[in-house]
């Protein structure tokens, strides 16, 4: 049971296709939170991969355990009082939904972001070569063009990257984060 002089947190778990701008909208609105001296913590989906989910592969399977190894170590930052700023593809809406289920039965505020850019927009910035890699064939699999990614169909903000400059998003989440802190205590 959290204490009433435990500081709060809450998990923001910016979920969208590869290249759509979750890492960048998490590191912008991390700058905001800091700023103002709270703490703050991004989890990567790509650094976690190589630490947290080594050896895990991209089967569904694989892809479950990843996202619920990610939520697991979100609310328990959360827990402790840092506002964790997800940043991770999370394709499956049911992955999604234990992780709010986790996040609830701690009593821990969890915000779904919808970084929602089209796919088009996406391969164009291809900020790690996904996109080109996988047109070359290097592999199969990639998330929202031969394997499946499941919108989020009711998020509590969805943002439209392909409008809006990072910053007009990181304001958004900033405002969500501003609206739910004053029902809670973080």
């Amino acid at each position: 049971m959290i204490s009433d002089d435990t500081p709060r947190g809450a998990t923001v778990w910016l979920t969208g296709l590869p290249s759509s701008g979750k890492t960048t909208i998490a590191a912008a609105v991390a700058t905001r939170l800091r700023e103002r001296g709270q703490r703050a913590e991004i989890l990567d989906g790509d650094d976690l991969r190589r630490t947290v989910s080594a050896g895990l592969g991209f089967s569904r399977a694989d892809r479950d355990e990843n996202v619920r190894r990610i939520g697991a170590l979100a609310a328990s930052l959360a827990r402790d009082g840092a506002i964790v700023l997800v940043a991770v593809i999370a394709p499956y809406a049911a992955a999604r939904a234990k992780v709010r289920d986790l996040h609830a039965a701690s009593g821990i505020a969890y915000l779904e972001v919808y970084v929602a850019t089209p796919l088009d927009v996406c391969a164009r910035r291809d900020a790690k070569g996904l996109y080109q890699r996988h047109a070359g064939g290097e592999f199969v699999g990639l998330t929202g063009v031969d394997d499946p990614y499941e919108a989020p169909t009711t998020p509590d903000l969805r943002l439209d990257t392909h409008d809006d400059p990072v910053e007009i998003s990181a304001k958004a989440v900033d405002q969500l984060l501003g609206a739910v802190s004053e029902s809670r205590q973080f």
